[in-house]
């Protein structure tokens, strides 16, 4: 006696037997806002802003790099113009006290018409 054959678990598609043409995508959003729940959204209140200024901004930054048995370097920048760079522990503190020094001649940072009146 044999034993029937086993019914086929899956069944697969049938190919399709020439080309066809593609679906169409559905028309896009015109110019203009988009449609639906972000528009429908809740409105937020403008509140002012938690951190308030108190007038004064940076200007210069000095950025020293001191790594453990490495050789130091140093950069002095300011928005004036003024780029200065060094390499070697006295040289770093030379910038330092350069740096320091920048405060009180900075252009940015004196007020020309208090040098006039004085």
């Amino acid at each position: 006696m044999s034993t029937p054959p086993r019914p086929a678990l899956k069944s697969l598609p049938a190919t399709p037997t020439g080309p066809r043409a593609a679906a169409q995508a559905a028309p896009g959003a015109a110019v203009g806002e988009p449609k639906g729940a972000a528009r429908k959204g809740v409105r937020t209140a403008l509140r002012p802003d938690p951190h308030r200024s108190d007038g004064r901004y940076p200007i210069a930054w000095l950025c020293i790099s001191a790594p453990r048995g490495a050789v130091r370097t140093a950069t002095s920048t300011c928005l004036c113009g003024r780029d200065r760079s060094a390499v070697g522990h006295t040289k770093v503190l030379a910038l330092i006290d350069d740096h320091t020094a920048h405060r009180d001649t900075c252009p940015l940072r004196t007020n020309q018409e208090g040098r006039q009146a004085a």
